[in-house]
């Protein structure tokens, strides 16, 4: 498949990789730094590239949205017409400090996200893993034994999209609904991400946690 990255930092840059090291075409997009998308391209191998929002969107199979919520509307405006589009979102609606999700319980990020988008086709994936295992989840990806990562959305077509991606790179996909489960599983997210940040043994904790989980 043809892959955009709409936000090449943390996590976005290492599922771009990954994704292209899988065997799909990759556009690296939406970074502070035009090196680091060549660098990451350079990574990824040849089926890799740097572009702008609107080169990674054009010929895109799927679009990964992958930045902080403050930048949702910029990247967007940037990628320009992405009607039919399936896209993936692991951007979580924070606070602009980080302190707090800005939507929750009532609603979700990525249900706000379909609102922005409405004739694009979300799927809500890849937020419930830190992104420092995904590196030693792809290289033992050919095991029985995978660690599972929740996905949700509502249109059928662009679930089995995320469930191609969520296989490639080595895990189990578990389809945990219709979007609306977002709500659930964001705050979710966010205590993963605390587990992994927090302490020298953040990300393996947290890694546990959400494979235990299963």
């Amino acid at each position: 498949m043809r892959v955009g990255i709409l936000g090449s930092g943390l996590i976005g840059g290492k599922l771009g990789v990954l994704f292209a090291k899988a065997g799909h075409d990759v556009v690296f997009s939406y970074s502070r730094s035009a090196k680091k998308l060549l660098k990451l391209a350079r990574e990824a191998g040849h089926n890799a590239r740097a572009g702008t929002p609107r080169e990674a969107a054009r010929d895109a199979d799927a679009l990964l949205l992958a930045v902080h919520w403050s930048r949702v509307d910029d990247v967007l405006k940037q990628a320009g017409d992405v009607a039919g589009k399936v896209i993936v979102t692991c951007s979580l609606p924070m606070s602009d400090d980080d302190t707090a999700l800005v939507i929750a319980h009532t609603s979700s990020g990525a249900e706000a996200l379909a609102n922005k988008v409405r004739r694009a086709r979300v799927v809500s994936a890849f937020g419930t893993v830190p992104s420092e295992v995904l590196f030693g989840v792809f290289k033992r990806r050919r095991r029985s034994a995978r660690p599972s990562l929740l996905y949700c959305g509502d249109d059928p077509g662009a679930k089995r999209v995320a469930v191609r991606l969520i296989r490639d790179i080595g895990f189990d996909p578990v389809d945990a609904g219709p979007l609306r489960i977002a709500r659930f599983f964001e705050p979710f997210t966010l205590l993963i991400a605390q587990l992994a940040y927090e302490g020298k043994r953040g990300p393996e904790l947290a890694y546990r946690f959400e494979w235990l989980g299963k």
